[in-house]
């Protein structure tokens, strides 16, 4: 294996630690008191670099939407628990613990990492086109059959403990655009189907969102032009750290990310 393919498959093998519309509640961004931050790496900031050493292998970034729209908007207090890698069993388990009945903003992207995201972009960089449609088939069958359900445990875990919160869900955006600028790498049939995956998460998180009553951020538009081999790319590729392929930069978190969040808080 040369150079190139090994930090591509290793770049893609590490998304498993990285990746691996109605209100519940009433607050305003003018009237938030206590606004807590779940979710997975691309809530954490993963790619956007400055990241907290305190947060360890969670690479909680100063640059991630949840601490920009904090430093806009001043709550009282802000807890930030989103962490690379996690499922939605990891939120379950360790991240709501800074919610309670005086929430009253919660914030969250999750569900990448339980479709096996990782896994999926591994087995498409390294065993060619026809594997690849195979695994993001299987992905796309867990988003529409078990992902429901995982998304469910998590928003209902959310509204028991802070049921007067306003819950912002952001979702995932279209990892390629289609016939631009790449010139080596997996097949565009290969790209598109990936980019479909990304759709199916839109559909079910979307849905899931509205059952429960919480307001839910599309960040597939906004990201539209931005993608991986379009010419001003917010998502990295291959990067070196290989943690951060995939995952927005800087400027994803900013100008994709944020505004989404600043609209629906």
């Amino acid at each position: 294996m040369n150079l190139r393919r090994w930090r591509a498959a290793a770049a893609t093998a590490a998304l498993a630690l990285g990746l691996t519309t109605l209100a519940s509640g009433v607050a305003s961004a003018e009237e938030t008191s206590h606004y807590v931050a779940l979710g997975d790496s691309y809530s954490s900031g993963v790619g956007a670099g400055s990241y907290d050493s305190a947060s360890g292998d969670c690479y909680r970034s100063t640059r991630a939407y949840p601490e920009l729209w904090a430093a806009a908007n001043s709550p009282t207090s802000f807890d930030f628990t989103a962490c690379s890698g996690a499922r939605t069993d990891d939120v379950l388990a360790g991240q709501l613990g800074p919610l309670t009945s005086g929430t009253d903003l919660v914030s969250i992207s999750i569900g990448g990492n339980d479709a096996g995201f990782a896994d999926t972009m591994t087995t498409c960089v390294l065993q060619g086109e026809s594997a690849c449609l195979a695994a993001v088939e299987e992905a796309r069958a867990y988003i529409a059959g078990t992902l429901p359900g995982k998304l469910d445990a998590v928003y209902d875990a959310i509204s028991a403990r802070a049921p007067s919160a306003r819950v912002v869900v952001l979702g995932y955006p279209r990892m390629y655009e289609l016939n631009g600028s790449c010139w080596f790498g997996i097949s565009e049939r290969s790209r598109a189907a990936i980019n479909a995956a990304a759709d199916d998460l839109h559909l079910v998180t979307s849905k899931r969102a509205a059952d429960h009553g919480f307001a839910y951020g599309d960040v597939r538009d906004d990201f539209t032009g931005h993608e991986i081999c379009s010419g001003d790319r917010w998502l990295h590729s291959t990067t070196w750290p290989v943690i951060e392929s995939y995952h927005p930069t800087a400027e994803g978190q900013s100008q994709g990310y944020y505004p989404q969040m600043e609209s629906l808080a």
